[in-house]
């Protein structure tokens, strides 16, 4: 018997958008003037909160350089939505199905997404944000909250990840977790989800009933 869901929760950077090359720049920037010491920082960190990282990696008196820095970067970076993302969003809307992002990034970077890629803004029914849930990923909290709001069982959500930390906090939850290979190979991310897939390619309401779960 096929089983229907009545909420999809998405990550954003990577995801939903195309982001994760222009982040791997300006933290690979940011790691080489400030932790020489710890390779690839630029990939440690995705997925975790901006408040996470300075307290984990970057002694105080660094931190408001960095996120003048990030600030500057996020202003003017391109918030596009991968290929096929407002297709499956428009089909599974019309399947009664709530939307919401939950994302480590903070409210000041979501500003500058929504304002870059309006659609983002009328497109979900709740955008959650680092100011809205206590632990980062890989802790679940962000996606038991986004659960909570939008007054869905866990087992009536979907989870939509592409980075480890954040395919974690979706298993964590408790939800089945869907990771996208946008960053990562399919072989890496098969263990740390339920299902994986390439892209949002041909991915439908239909399709998920039919093949997950």
């Amino acid at each position: 018997m096929k089983r229907s869901f009545k909420a999809a929760l998405f990550d954003l950077d990577g995801t939903l958008i195309d982001t994760e090359d222009q982040y791997t720049v300006v933290w690979g920037r940011i790691a080489r003037k400030y932790r020489p010491d710890v390779p690839n920082l630029e990939y440690i960190i995705k997925g975790t909160t901006l408040e996470n990282i300075l307290a984990t990696y970057f002694s105080p008196e660094t931190h408001e350089a960095i996120i003048k820095e990030l600030d500057e970067f996020e202003a003017q970076m391109d918030y596009s939505f991968f290929p096929y993302v407002e297709d499956f969003l428009a089909d599974i809307r019309s399947h009664g199905v709530k939307c919401a992002i939950a994302t480590s990034s903070n409210k000041q970077k979501m500003e500058y997404a929504t304002k870059n890629n309006p659609l983002i803004a009328t497109m979900f029914d709740k955008i959650l944000t680092a100011e809205d849930f206590g632990a980062s990923k890989p802790a679940p909290d962000c996606y038991l909250k986004a659960s909570e709001v939008l007054q869905a069982p866990l087992d009536s959500c979907i989870v939509f990840e592409d980075a480890y930390n954040g395919l974690k906090a979706g298993m964590a939850s408790g939800i089945y977790t869907i990771g996208l290979a946008t960053g990562h190979t399919i072989e890496e991310i098969t263990p740390l989800c339920n299902k994986a897939l390439k892209s949002f390619e041909g991915v439908t309401y239909e399709f998920i009933i039919h093949n997950c779960f």
